[in-house]
């Protein structure tokens, strides 16, 4: 499937079934990561300083500088006045706003995505890389079912499939909030180059089939996926 991700419009409008899926670069040049910077917090700057190479601390800035100007865009609000909260099992919510807006985020590499939409949303996105124990991997951390069909693969498959896997379940669980703790209770379509599928949650198909998934192709080099409660969504891709 062809994904054309386009700039965004001037003033940016989310309906009620609508899911905007951005896809941001966060390799910038030295003005634009001392502007995201400013737009941080304190807890955030010193997240960014605590790391050890100027590459990750550069992407880290961005990439949640970057998260502060689009929730701002949509709720109309300064970047730097946005302020967050957190689940128990650490996903990110806004702390200081009343309005139905639930975002999520992924980066992996150079690249990040972010989902927003009306409900609570889960997004991932991986860098395809060498994975010579994709079947081991599976069998430690997926179902039977999908380990097995990993396993039948060719060689040059397993990556891929292990990669579709990984990305669809950890959409879902960052949209519950229930983390990875869950991977081997949710089973999801993998072989490459069929649809994105949720199919059983803890060996319920019925559960499963009240969930949207959709796979997302950001760039050659990188797999991702979407996850949202509820059917009929659009999929509405952004550049920045």
């Amino acid at each position: 499937m062809n994904i054309e991700w386009k700039l965004p419009p001037e003033t940016i409008k989310l309906s009620l079934q609508q899911v905007h899926v951005w896809r941001v670069e966060l390799d910038r040049n030295s003005e634009e990561i001392r502007q995201f910077r400013a737009m941080l917090s304190p807890e955030e700057q010193k997240r960014a300083d605590r790391f050890y190479f100027e590459h990750d601390r550069s992407r880290f800035i961005v990439g949640r500088g970057m998260l502060r100007s689009l929730l701002g865009k949509y709720l109309q609000v300064a970047p730097d006045g946005i302020e967050f909260c957190y689940s128990a099992k650490g996903k990110p919510m806004l702390a200081n706003v009343e309005q139905s807006l639930h975002f999520n985020l992924s980066h992996s590499g150079g690249l990040a995505l972010y989902a927003i939409a009306s409900e609570p949303v889960g997004i991932d996105l991986e860098q395809i890389r060498p994975l010579s124990d994709a079947e081991q991997l599976a069998k430690r951390f997926f179902t039977p079912a999908e380990a097995e069909a990993i396993a039948a693969l060719s060689l040059a498959q397993k990556q891929a499939a292990f990669l579709n896997a990984w990305t669809r379940k950890e959409a879902y669980l960052k949209a519950t909030g229930d983390g990875l703790a869950g991977l081997d209770e949710v089973e999801v379509s993998l072989i490459p180059g069929m649809p994105a599928k949720l199919l059983r949650i803890q060996g319920n198909s019925e559960l499963a089939s009240n969930w949207f998934i959709a796979e997302l192709h950001p760039h050659p080099d990188y797999v991702a996926a979407v996850a949202i409660a509820g059917q009929d969504w659009q999929l509405c891709y952004f550049k920045d």
